[in-house]
């Protein structure tokens, strides 16, 4: 693909965005489009982002469950962008039509003191950069068609990639940890909707350890010349499959002693 297209491509995304009328599928109009260039299209959203007035705040990691890996044919998770008015507060009510198709994800947060970068970032480095760790949702939504009516093809990572991986909103429960103060991977969660439950996974889901996951991500941003920065925010990834979030859904995620966090939809 060419700069141009990744421009394109980035327009109609964000034009979906605030009309709320999905676009098809990327990977279809472009059978060509690389990983490069899904990173490159969600580069060019960032850039339109920023010069409309919005912060970055954090990263979010995909894909990091063995589950969806082999749903979407990849062996490597994904990542996007937090962005300031992302951020809903715990126990919050999301505006109507606010998001298209919103879902809702479990995960770990880590919260950064220091900055974190380069290809050889190790775990010890990651727990040190880390000022504390939290429960935490993540709201997905999907600005590209799920599926093409026509063929009946599946979104694939080089869509998910350029649509920002997925990413709407981020909510962060009261409780605060340090980083090595639990084995994050037998912190666990137990997610109901409407009173339901509805998914329940530990922390062991996301590469066998949620440090780890930062840990690619810090050297998978190196590689674009990018670093974690002190302050931000990183969703290290879901332990749980996506739940459904139509309007008047209650989400409500246990994460036992871990805390616990929740989001409504109007």
């Amino acid at each position: 693909m060419t700069p141009e297209q990744h421009a394109e491509v980035a327009s109609q995304l964000l034009r979906a965005e605030e009309t709320g009328q999905q676009i098809g599928l990327i990977s279809r109009a472009y059978p060509q489009i690389t990983m490069d260039d899904a990173y490159a299209i969600q580069s060019a959203v960032l850039s339109a982002k920023l010069a409309a007035g919005r912060r970055v705040i954090g990263w979010k990691i995909g894909l990091t469950s063995k589950a969806m890996q082999q749903a979407l044919g990849i062996d490597i998770p994904d990542s996007g962008i937090l962005f300031d008015d992302m951020a809903f507060e715990d126990g919050a009510v999301v505006p109507a039509g606010r998001f298209i198709q919103p879902r809702v994800e479990a995960e770990i947060a880590f919260v950064m003191k220091s900055a974190l970068g380069g290809d050889g970032v190790t775990r010890a480095e990651v727990l040190a950069a880390t000022d504390h760790v939290a429960p935490a949702l993540e709201i997905l939504d999907t600005r590209v068609r799920r599926r093409d009516p026509d063929t009946g093809a599946a979104r694939v990572i080089f869509d998910t990639i350029s649509d920002n991986a997925a990413n709407a909103g981020i909510v962060m429960g009261a409780a605060r940890h340090a980083p090595d103060a639990v084995d994050l991977r037998w912190v666990g969660a137990i997610v109901s909707r409407d009173g339901a439950v509805e998914e329940t996974g530990l922390g062991a889901g996301v590469l066998n350890d949620p440090v780890e996951s930062v840990v690619w991500l810090a050297r998978r941003m190196a590689q674009y010349g990018q670093q974690i920065e002190a302050g931000q925010v990183i969703l290290s990834g879901s332990f749980i499959r996506p739940v459904e979030c139509p309007p008047g859904a209650v989400v409500a995620a246990d994460f036992g002693a871990f805390g616990s966090v929740g989001i409504s939809f109007a």
